[in-house]
C-alpha cells in the first residue's frame, strides 16, 4: 500500500513539511514539522504547525508519528506542540545522541541536559522497520549532510531530509560536524537503488528564478538529472565539488535558534528562575568551520 502525501512548504525557511497517510479516516506521520520564529524578536508562533493539524483533524488522521529526518539546523522543530496536540510518537536517527553531546558542549547547556534521545520516543537505525496503521515503513540511514540523518521509505515514497536537494540544485552541504562528503556520496547513491519510479519528498527546495518550489521529484529524475550527480560522477569529483562549495556557504541564518530547540525534540529550553525560557549565543565558536 502506498501512502497518499499532502506536503506543506514554509517560503521563510524554504522548508517542506509532509503529511503521510493511509487513507481518509486512517492513520499518518507527520514529517519534518515547522516550528515558526521570527529571529529579530526571538518569538515563536504555530502558523505552520496549526495548518498541519487543521489538515489531519480536516481528515480525521491519527497520527501516529511524527517523523524528523535529523536536527534541523534550518528552522525550529514543532514536534513537540504536536506530539501534545496529537498524542503522536516522536521519532529521529540514533546518531542525535552524538549531535547532543556536541552541541551541548558548544550552547553550555544545563548539566541537567541528557544526551541519550531520552527527548524522543523512538530511536530508528539502519533498516528498523514500523508502520503508520496500514502502511509499510522502513528506515535508511543516510549520514553526510549530518551523522543522524535518515530516510523514510513509506511504501512506494521516500522522504530524504537534506540528502539531495531537486535535481536542477543538487546535494547537501556535508560542511556540519559529523557531516561527511564521502559519506553523504555513499548515502546518496543507496537511495539510488530504489525502484526508479520511488516518489522522493524533500525537506527543501531552493529554486532558481523561474520555477516554484517543488515538493517532489522521482529516484529516476535524481539519477539521471542531479547535476552533482548525474551520469558517471564518481566519488572523488562529488567530495571535491562538496568541499569546494561548501567552503564558500555562510552559516544558516537560524543554526543557534534551532539546534538549541530540535536537540530537545522540539521542546524549547526550560525557564530560568524567572519563568522566561532563554535560547544561548555562544560567541565565536560558530563561523566557517561550522
Amino acid at each position: 500500500m502506498d501512502p497518499q502525501v499532502e506536503s506543506f512548504y514554509d517560503q521563510a525557511t524554504s522548508t517542506f513539511s509532509h503529511v503521510a497517510y493511509d487513507r481518509d479516516g486512517g492513520r499518518a506521520a507527520i514529517v519534518d514539522p515547522v516550528l515558526d520564529y521570527d529571529a529579530a524578536t526571538a518569538r515563536t508562533s504555530l502558523d505552520s504547525a496549526q495548518r498541519l493539524l487543521e489538515f489531519v483533524r480536516a481528515h480525521q488522521l491519527d497520527v501516529e508519528w511524527i517523523l524528523e529526518t535529523h536536527a534541523h539546523a534550518d528552522h525550529l522543530s514543532a514536534a513537540a506542540w504536536l506530539r501534545a496536540e496529537t498524542g503522536a510518537r516522536v521519532a529521529i536517527g540514533r546518531g542525535i545522541t552524538g549531535v547532543q553531546a556536541r552541541f551541548k558542549a558548544v550552547f553550555g547547556l544545563e548539566d541537567a541536559f541528557a544526551v541519550d534521545g531520552r527527548q524522543f520516543d523512538r530511536l530508528f537505525a539502519d533498516g528498523d522497520t514500523f508502520s503508520i496503521g496500514e502502511l509499510p515503513a522502513r528506515v535508511i540511514a543516510t549520514p553526510g549532510h549530518t551523522d543522524d540523518s535518515l530516510t523514510y521509505v513509506i511504501g512506494d515514497a521516500a522522504f530524504v531530509g537534506d540528502t539531495v536537494f531537486a535535481p536542477d540544485t543538487g546535494t547537501a552541504r556535508a560542511d556540519f560536524p559529523g557531516g561527511d562528503a564521502a559519506t553523504l556520496y555513499r548515502s546518496i547513491r543507496r537511495l539510488f537503488e530504489l525502484p526508479d519510479d520511488t516518489r522522493v519528498f524533500l525537506c527543501h527546495d531552493y529554486p532558481p528564478d523561474g520555477r516554484d518550489a517543488r515538493a517532489e521529484t522521482s529516484i529516476a529524475a535524481q539519477r539521471e538529472r542531479n547535476v552533482h550527480l548525474a551520469g558517471d560522477v564518481g566519488e572523488a569529483a562529488f567530495v571535491r565539488m562538496r568541499n569546494e562549495r561548501d567552503a564558500g556557504l555562510a552559516a544558516p541564518k537560524l543554526i543557534l535558534p534551532s539546534l538549541q530547540v530540535n536537540i530537545r525534540g522540539g521542546d524549547l529550553p526550560p525557564p530560568d528562575a524567572d519563568g522566561v525560557r532563554y535560547l544561548r549565543l555562544p560567541l565565536n565558536r560558530i563561523g566557517k568551520d561550522i
